[in-house]
């Protein structure tokens, strides 16, 4: 029974890459902008916040520019690093010059920055279903880290429309959303699965914010080559 399902999601993993993937370019760009101000409208004091992104990888969505945006209003930025299969990623700091590695997918992740806990992880799902959860990259990597960060940050799936699906037949260690944000608007995730949120809802409560220092940078170098990827 287990086999099935592991191979029934392996086969609409495989699907909605290729879906991805077959995008034009000019529509993920539009679809990426849509998502993009509906995050800045979400998270409007974003330097209170130490927010976890994603390099952009097989046609995710680049949120690339909003980090330099959120860095500069003060925030201070993450990304994850694998530390051995099976185990829970770590979160470290990273800006524009920080030393980075090539890690898993050969992705980019800071190399001896300081360790932090996010208050905001933005995760890209291969997808999502409609009671919140996600499909990733059959790794578990971020369903064992979202699991073990304490205290929990606000998880936000960022995706495109192709994503969505009716279920992805979630298992017990599968990890659901708080948010899902694609061009189409934005849901919290409820008892009831996703549920539509208004245009400029803040996403973060008060309560759930600190404030943070972030490393600052005068002229910031060009950092376009810590994030060549498979997409590169």
């Amino acid at each position: 029974m287990q086999d099935d399902i592991d191979g029934w999601r392996r086969g609409l993993r495989e699907t909605l890459l290729a879906r991805r993937q077959a995008l034009p370019a000019a529509s993920r760009e539009a679809a990426t902008a849509a998502i993009v101000t509906q995050l800045r409208a979400g998270l409007p004091t974003p330097e209170t916040l130490t927010i976890a992104f994603f390099a952009p990888f097989r046609a995710e969505p680049d949120l690339r520019p909003l980090i330099d945006e959120w860095r500069a209003a003060g925030a201070r930025t993450a990304l994850p690093v694998v530390v051995a299969r099976g185990q829970p990623m770590e979160f470290r700091l990273w800006w524009p010059g920080a030393p980075v590695k090539r890690g898993a997918f050969s992705l980019p992740e800071p190399d001896g920055t300081p360790l932090v806990t996010p208050q905001v992880v933005l995760l890209p799902p291969v997808g999502f279903d409609a009671q919140g959860y996600r499909l990733g990259y059959g790794g578990g990597f971020f369903d064992r880290t979202l699991a073990a960060l304490t205290p929990a940050p606000l998880k936000i799936g960022v995706a495109f429309e192709a994503a969505r699906v009716d279920t992805i037949r979630p298992q017990p260690y599968d990890v659901p959303l708080d948010i899902v944000i694609t061009e189409a608007g934005m849901w919290r995730v409820g008892a009831r699965g996703l549920e539509a949120l208004s245009a400029g809802a803040v996403l973060l409560p008060a309560g759930r914010r600190q404030v943070g220092t972030a490393e600052t940078c005068a002229s910031p170098p060009c950092y376009l080559d810590d994030f060549k990827g498979e997409d590169a």
